[in-house]
């Protein structure tokens, strides 16, 4: 990959919306912000399996799941992914199901969760991303009754967005702010979310672009970047392993669905009206059976940063997860709670791993497979983790802007 591979934004609006990522403004109770959850301390992730979202106390592996009236309500559903490349000119789908991907069937640029509410002007998949967990009730909005932003997501998901554009603008340290990195607004009030998320998605756009791992320089023509160890895993994954059939590509991902069979466990993402703490995968957007329990193909640089693994964190090591897509039977056989990252939270525990507990549901899940074994041994799959070390970026501690002296988790 290249420069030329990532879209072009503006360098005024990306330090914008660096100040936006850090801050906790732009959630319903102002103490949660998009660093909490996506954190290059990381990886830009969170450490944990289930992420703890707002009501939390703390950062990565160290946050708590709160006490009294504040404490969390449930657990995040899915595993945060890491946000490298995702300013990639070629991505047009995002999230675990796809639910937001490229598309003009609603007239704004976008299939996404808020339909034809989605404002018009966002200029990018990553401007687009960044406007849903500011009201995800789980994640940034807040509880019921807490304030006016999950009031207002509760009568329509766009409701809310003018709330918080409207707190960020008259924020004095943002006002002038917007109107030198957009050439459009010349008075406050003009800031809308619209700008918000195209900040937001300029920041993660530069800040997060890593395309210098010795697999990168490996492909420049250094054949030297790679150990021994490392070009033998790279012929595993481009050959007898497979692992290329999906992870193909410069993205090193074909951005499809597949069922791969993951331990299940915490509250899911399901239909609407699905009364099972389960997840379905790509079903819950599409609502097409044949697509249960698929889940969206990741992308693999800088993957030795992101644990834990797998679209709910089921496997805390690259080892695991990679011993799962060689043999899924055999390592959900093997598998259990205690290799889950979740925080502990009693009032949640019981329904944890319910879904263990309901035989179908188990029966219809390990029927959901995508992949077939591949039998690799011990010393071969040394060799896959030591390539998917090979993805890390030389750069990832040294991004353009990094974090904020002043942020305080």
């Amino acid at each position: 990959m290249s420069d030329a591979d990532f879209i072009q934004v503006d360098p005024r609006q990306a330090a914008l919306g660096h100040q936006l990522f850090y801050d906790p403004i732009l959630s319903g109770n102002r103490n949660i912000t998009c660093a909490h959850c996506h954190h290059p301390d990381f990886g830009t992730s969170d450490g944990l399996s289930l992420g703890i979202g707002e009501g939390g106390v703390g950062l990565g592996t160290e946050r708590l799941a709160g006490t009294g009236d504040s404490r969390i309500k449930k657990r995040i559903p899915r595993n945060a992914p890491g946000l490298w490349n995702l300013g990639a000119r070629d991505l047009h789908t995002f999230f675990h199901d796809g639910r937001l991907s490229k598309s003009d069937q609603f007239g704004n640029g976008f299939d996404s969760p808020a339909e034809e509410w989605l404002p018009q002007g966002l200029n990018s998949l990553l401007a687009a991303q960044a406007l849903f967990p500011l009201v995800a009730q789980f994640e940034m909005a807040g509880n019921p009754a807490e304030n006016e932003i999950i009031g207002a997501v509760h009568d329509r998901i766009d409701a809310a967005w003018p709330i918080l554009a409207k707190r960020v603008r008259t924020d004095p340290k943002y006002q002038r702010a917007f109107m030198t990195a957009f050439d459009h607004i010349d008075m406050p009030d003009q800031v809308s979310i619209v700008e918000i998320g195209n900040a937001l998605g300029a920041f993660m756009a530069v800040e997060l672009q890593s395309i210098d791992s010795p697999f990168d320089t490996y492909l420049r023509g250094d054949k030297a970047a790679l150990t021994t160890s490392q070009k033998r895993g790279m012929e595993l994954f481009y050959g007898k392993a497979g692992c290329a059939a999906c992870h193909s590509g410069s993205l090193l991902s074909d951005q499809k669905f597949h069922a791969l069979g993951v331990p299940p466990f915490g509250p899911g993402r399901t239909r609407r009206f699905d009364p099972y703490a389960r997840d379905v995968g790509r079903m819950g957007e599409s609502d097409r059976l044949e697509d249960a329990y698929r889940f969206r193909t990741p992308m693999l640089r800088n993957v030795a940063l992101t644990g834990p693994y797998g679209h709910n964190g089921a496997y805390p090591t690259l080892e695991g997860i990679i011993r799962h897509h060689l043999n899924p039977a055999q390592a959900l056989s093997r598998w259990s709670p205690e290799m889950a990252q979740l925080p502990e939270a009693e009032w949640l525990a019981t329904g944890d791993f319910v879904i263990w507990q309901d035989r179908r549901e188990m029966q219809r899940q390990r029927a959901a497979r995508d992949i077939e074994s591949v039998a690799l041994g011990d010393s071969e799959i040394a060799d896959l983790v030591a390539f998917m070390h090979a993805l890390t970026g030389q750069g990832v501690s040294k991004t353009p802007f990094g974090v904020p002296s002043d942020f305080a988790p």
